[in-house]
């Protein structure tokens, strides 16, 4: 009997030897946990879309925000609901909007817990949209373009109040064509040239957010975002998106969704350098949640699973509602 001269196996054969070869290590440091802020008093409702996911007044915050600071994660990132709406998002970029409000909290109560502002208008806008829009009705139907460079100002005025209640970071998310030149050059003529940003570069108009949508009630009154989302047939031009915000001075990278895109970061990883985001999406949450309550799959491994599978691709960074339980997890 002739015998193989190499056997892989031998580097499997016990949990130490598989420990010690191991290529990719998953650690608490590489997550940000997501939270959503809202209006009124004794508020934490859980989002039913997203079990254990909640949305917090400013009052029942702390509670949450303590225990991921006890778990170690370093960052959050924040969302806003707003108790008012109206065509600019002008709650976004308020001195006292909920983001504005709960930051100031938050580094209040840990200086040293970093806090990612998402920057976007969809959240405080009542027609759903990132930006402005121009709209006009065909046959009682209403139609809408975003228009994009007056959108920019109302997003820089949105990322320099973040940064004014002390945001350690900016992330935009609106995918308005500029929007990392002018939020930085915005960010730099108010003193705020040492806060980066965290781009989301690469954001596919996914059916993955549609959790999201109930949770930040942002879902668009009318059309669909697909005039400034990316196609998720393409992959070349996530390339072109990630050039562009590379030499608009963008200071991170994301992709977003992260599970069905493994790909591209693997492909953004090895075109640039600079520090890239997974966003582990609310519909990739929900669906591991809702299979997990049915008893269909083991949570644990399969999310640890899947937050290795995008570190391996290429993240260094991974936004993942389900930080909390992994920090758990990973402490054994």
């Amino acid at each position: 009997m002739s015998f193989p001269i190499t056997r892989h196996r031998r580097l499997r054969g016990s949990a130490g030897i598989r420990g010690m070869v191991r290529e990719t290590i998953l650690n608490v440091l590489d997550m940000v946990q997501p939270i959503f802020v809202t209006y009124g008093t004794g508020v934490k409702n859980e989002i039913s879309s997203m079990p254990g996911v909640y949305h917090f007044s400013l009052d029942t915050l702390k509670a949450e925000v303590d225990e991921i600071a006890a778990l170690g994660i370093p960052a959050v990132l924040l969302f806003g609901i707003p108790e008012t709406k109206d065509a600019i998002g002008s709650s976004g970029f308020a001195e006292d909007g909920i983001v504005q409000e709960a930051t100031r909290l938050i580094k209040q109560w840990y200086p040293e817990l970093l806090v990612v502002a998402d920057t976007c208008l969809c959240e405080f806008t009542d027609h759903g949209h990132c930006g402005m829009v121009h709209t006009h009705t065909v046959n009682g139907v209403v139609h809408g373009d975003v228009i994009n460079d007056a959108s920019l100002e109302l997003l820089t005025r949105t990322a320099v109040s973040q940064a004014k209640a002390g945001a350690d970071i900016i992330a935009p998310s609106n995918m308005m064509d500029g929007f990392v030149h002018a939020i930085r050059a915005g960010l730099d003529e108010n003193g705020f040239e040492h806060v980066p940003i965290m781009s989301y570069s690469v954001k596919y108009a996914s059916a993955f957010y549609g959790p999201f949508r109930e949770a930040a009630d942002s879902a668009p009154q009318f059309g669909n975002r697909k005039t400034y989302q990316m196609d998720p047939a393409n992959l070349r031009e996530a390339l072109r998106e990630a050039e562009s915000d590379v030499l608009e001075g963008a200071d991170m990278l994301m992709v977003k969704p992260a599970l069905a895109y493994l790909d591209v970061i693997r492909t953004i990883r090895d075109q640039f350098d600079l520090p890239l985001v997974a966003y582990n999406v609310s519909g990739e949450y929900s669906m591991v949640k809702a299979a997990a309550l049915q008893g269909w799959i083991d949570e644990q491994a399969v999310v640890l699973e899947m937050l290795t599978g995008m570190k391996r691709a290429g993240a260094d960074i991974i936004i993942t509602y389900f930080a909390k339980d992994a920090a758990r997890w990973l402490r054994g």
